[in-house]
């Protein structure tokens, strides 16, 4: 299998994910503002996953794009990635549909811990299948962000099933953490092209 036919299953996969979010959303019965208040946290949730949704097709792009081959544990790995990403409509409308009680917010941060950590064994499969001395490996680097945004999802977990609003914090300041563009890969890449 080519890199490009991997990256055009996983980005169909990715619409597909977001579009089953939308369509989540349920019409209100009324047309005042006042009928859309029920709606709020079913849309905050909605934003917010939107927003992870976005995170992951990025930089699984940027990913791909340091890749040269396509193995088959590359393919399996890829798979595991979007199984949890695929989880991401249940887990929004659970959480919007309870407005944030504590179950269905731990459920969402155990979605986003699995979804981080597939995201992880992806990257090592890559980094495993080109070397250690492959963009990807350099363009990652220590990769701190990798690395706390697991923690923050399960600190997010535990802190849920006391006061689910702290998590819903974490949740935002993780996503706001990988909000800002990480050129890591794209400068290597611009790097190696020029030389």
């Amino acid at each position: 299998m080519t890199k490009g036919r991997l990256e055009a299953f996983s980005d169909g996969v990715i619409a597909i994910i977001i579009t089953i979010m939308v369509l989540e959303m349920k019409v209100p019965h009324g047309d005042g503002l006042k009928d859309l208040a029920p709606l709020l946290p079913v849309f905050l949730s909605y934003i917010l996953s939107f927003l992870y949704v976005g995170i992951y097709w990025n930089n699984h792009h940027h990913m791909l794009h340091a890749a040269t081959t396509v193995t088959g544990a590359m393919l399996w790995a890829n798979l595991h990635l979007l199984f949890w990403l695929s989880l991401f409509p249940f887990a929004t409308g659970w959480m919007g549909e309870n407005q944030f009680t504590t179950v269905p917010t731990a459920f969402y941060g155990v979605v986003l811990l699995m979804a981080a950590i597939a995201y992880y064994v992806l990257q090592q499969t890559i980094i495993r299948a080109q070397g250690h001395e492959s963009i990807l490996m350099k363009a990652v680097g220590h990769d701190w962000k990798g690395k706390l945004s697991p923690l923050l999802y399960v600190f997010a977990i535990v802190a849920a099933l006391r006061f689910a609003w702290i998590a819903q914090g974490i949740f935002v300041v993780a996503a706001l953490i990988w909000l800002i563009p990480d050129r890591r890969i794209k400068n290597v890449l611009q790097q190696n092209h020029t030389r």
